[in-house]
């Protein structure tokens, strides 16, 4: 038996089409005008008797973008029209950024008044509350160290998921690295830590080992979570200030005034130091 290896034919582009060069032009001139078309550049067979002719953009907006119209000649007829125009990017065209969705571009902040972000089916950050097992409902309580009875509260409120591990220790480790964890200039000038405030309120679950709601209205974390090694000027238990043993001399501008004073001139006014001031 003989193998032959298959050839691949070029395509020739249909002669009448290939020479309609000043229709094609004429038909992308109508539409954006003369100065928007550049030189002829390419044909290009698409078919039997479909060419499509190729001009350079001179828009300053589509550097390296081109002009393809497609023109066609119907069997037996000497006559070519034009079937498509459309501006269509070259090897060296600028273009913009790969689409991105919008689920993956949403940053935290993004979400305004009015705007809806459920949550998708198959968040990782949840779990199911209560799975069905033949023809009973079960709770399915992910928190192995808590009480089940909290998870029955938790479905009676009309919740069908929870945080799952996953979602817990995302939260845990964006708010510990936030402005209300224990690394913040705020935190490391403050008397003591959040834990041993009377306003720091522990969060329920596993999350209340190591966060909390702060529940001072002159804190700058007022109704905000807060890490409980956290902590701020406004700490219940911190120690007010102690007024001074000494008075202070008072401060006067002796400089950012004019005198004047009856029968005495600045030169022949003597000023005292301040007592306990600088030498």
């Amino acid at each position: 038996m003989t193998v032959t290896s298959a050839r691949t034919r070029t395509r020739e582009p249909d002669q009448a089409c290939a020479e309609a060069v000043d229709l094609a032009r004429a038909a992308v001139v109508a539409i954006v005008g003369p100065d928007q078309v550049g030189r002829h550049l390419e044909v290009i067979a698409e078919g039997e008797r479909v060419v499509t002719h190729l001009f350079a953009s001179e828009d300053p907006a589509y550097a390296g973008w081109r002009w393809a119209v497609t023109v066609v000649r119907a069997p037996r007829s000497k006559l070519v029209t034009v079937s498509e125009t459309v501006l269509l990017p070259g090897p060296f065209a600028l273009l913009a950024p790969p689409w991105v969705p919008w689920h993956d571009r949403l940053r935290p902040g993004d979400l305004g008044v009015g705007d809806l972000l459920p949550a998708p089916p198959d968040d990782e950050r949840l779990v199911p509350l209560v799975t069905l097992e033949g023809d009973d409902a079960v709770i399915d309580w992910s928190h192995e160290d808590e009480d089940p009875a909290e998870a029955a509260e938790l479905a009676a409120s009309g919740r069908s998921r929870v945080l799952s591990a996953i979602g817990r220790e995302s939260a845990s480790e964006r708010w510990y690295a936030s402005d209300h964890g224990p690394r913040t200039a705020l935190a490391h000038a403050a008397p003591a830590q959040c834990v041993s405030c009377g306003f720091f309120v522990p969060l329920s679950g596993e999350l209340g080992r190591l966060f909390g709601a702060c529940a001072n209205a002159y804190a700058p974390d007022d109704g905000g979570v807060v890490s409980a090694d956290h902590g701020c000027g406004a700490h219940s238990e911190s120690v007010g200030w102690q007024a001074s043993a000494r008075p202070l001399s008072p401060v006067i501008d002796e400089l950012g005034y004019d005198f004047d004073l009856p029968g005495v001139s600045v030169e022949e006014t003597v000023f005292e130091p301040l007592s306990g001031g600088a030498d």
